[in-house]
């Protein structure tokens, strides 16, 4: 299937970048359609350092000892 070289404009290139600035944690899906740049998404994770027991003290097992 033969290609051509489309070249990325500036605009794609700054919409690509500003996606992946301050990511720290996450991915940028970049989807091209026909060589060409059509759409850019940023999935983001936030990692939180929490236990089960930190948010339930039920599900720890140390609820109301009777």
């Amino acid at each position: 299937m033969p290609h051509s070289k489309t070249p990325l404009s500036d605009t794609d290139v700054r919409k690509v970048l500003d996606a992946i600035k301050g990511l720290r944690f996450g991915s940028v899906e970049i989807t091209v359609h026909e060589g060409r740049i059509v759409q850019v998404e940023r999935k983001e994770k936030i990692r939180l350092n929490i236990s089960l027991k930190d948010l339930d003290p039920e599900a720890s097992g140390e609820g109301n000892k009777a």
